[in-house]
């Protein structure tokens, strides 16, 4: 009992001072005066920061992680109301569906066993050997031997595609340029009077959506070589290459992600793929090639997981898979380019 009341503590805890930083952040260049007596204009900050569900106040929280049918599947999660969300609201007739999926189940390398083998003992909330199991957003509870999601429910027990019981560590990297006329002048929005940004994206072949490019974080890997092998694969199709080829990829590669970046976001976000009990959790990081030349002598070619890959406008017109739009926004006022047509009143995003 004291065990249980202990983690329901230190869960809360963690989440609040998340959700304290988060809401600090969000005042940016927003004056105090501006936001004092307007909060609720305001609170849309924590959504975009993916840290939103955690208390189970917020409205339209933890969207796409309640989604239905879950992806790859016609499963129906059982449906989980706005006010429900969070875990520290009483809820005695929640009744979670349970899904893992079949190629989860067969036990590939890249997955974990089932939470009640006897040979499987995870550390929860540690690192596990060569696997990862720390949030990003601090401790999670674990009851009943699962790990829960720290932005709450989402109507689906289990692990759904996900391999991992709790965080399963991802890397977005987020490969930028200026948008160019043909005489190598950068382009200007008429209304907002900003430069016009480009990012690389791709057409996911799972969903069709559009995306930034990347994946899962091998065991042992670092971040940064998920990041750059993520957007080898995907968006320059060097599974595909010949060792040759690859030598000269990887140079290439090697002077885009070894010059100066920005850490766009680190944490939890709100994936169709979540479930109760595992859910995804990313670092996504902005790579600019200021002058252009860099990705220049760098051919797009979809790969591995893409169906389409394409250099995209920035604006508020997006629309990207997941929580990829709040990364790209983020990117935009990170590098003061164009974003939205609206003039910029109260709270900037």
């Amino acid at each position: 009992m004291a065990g249980g009341f202990l983690g329901k503590t230190l869960a809360a805890v963690s989440l609040s001072v998340a959700l304290a930083s988060v809401t600090v952040k969000s005042l940016g260049g927003c004056s105090v005066a501006a936001c004092r007596n307007s909060l609720s204009s305001c609170r849309f900050h924590v959504n975009s920061n993916m840290m939103s569900g955690f208390n189970g106040t917020i409205e339209n929280s933890h969207n796409k992680a309640r989604t239905s049918p879950y992806p790859g599947s016609k499963v129906q999660r059982s449906q989980v109301p706005n006010d429900k969300v969070g875990w520290l609201v009483e809820w005695h007739d929640y009744n979670p569906v349970e899904y893992t999926a079949v190629s989860v189940l067969a036990g590939p390398q890249w997955a974990d066993p089932q939470i009640n083998e006897s040979n499987f003992s995870p550390k929860f909330n540690e690192k596990d050997g060569q696997v990862e199991r720390k949030s990003q957003n601090g401790l999670y509870e674990v009851e009943n031997g699962r790990p829960r999601n720290p932005a709450g429910r989402t109507g689906l027990v289990g692990r759904g595609l996900l391999g991992r019981w709790g965080p399963n560590h991802a890397a977005d990297p987020i490969i930028t340029r200026w948008k160019r006329d043909r005489s190598g002048n950068k382009i200007t929005h008429p209304i907002s009077g900003k430069n016009i940004l480009q990012f690389v994206a791709i057409k996911r072949k799972d969903c069709g959506e559009w995306a930034i490019p990347g994946g899962m974080v091998d065991p042992g890997e670092k971040i940064s070589a998920t990041l750059k092998r993520e957007f080898g694969e995907e968006a320059l199709n060097s599974l595909q290459k010949s060792s040759a080829e690859k030598r000269e990829l990887q140079e290439k590669l090697h002077k885009l992600f070894s010059q100066e970046h920005l850490v766009i976001y680190k944490g939890y976000v709100d994936d169709p793929r979540n479930t109760d009990n595992a859910w995804i959790e990313t670092e996504a990081v902005n790579y600019h090639d200021e002058t252009g030349e860099i990705m220049d002598n760098l051919a797009l070619e979809a790969g591995d997981d893409a169906g389409k890959v394409k250099w995209m406008d920035i604006s508020d017109k997006l629309k990207l898979y997941a929580s990829h739009v709040q990364f790209i926004k983020r990117v935009a006022e990170k590098r003061d380019a164009h974003w939205s047509e609206d003039s910029e009143t109260g709270c900037p995003g």
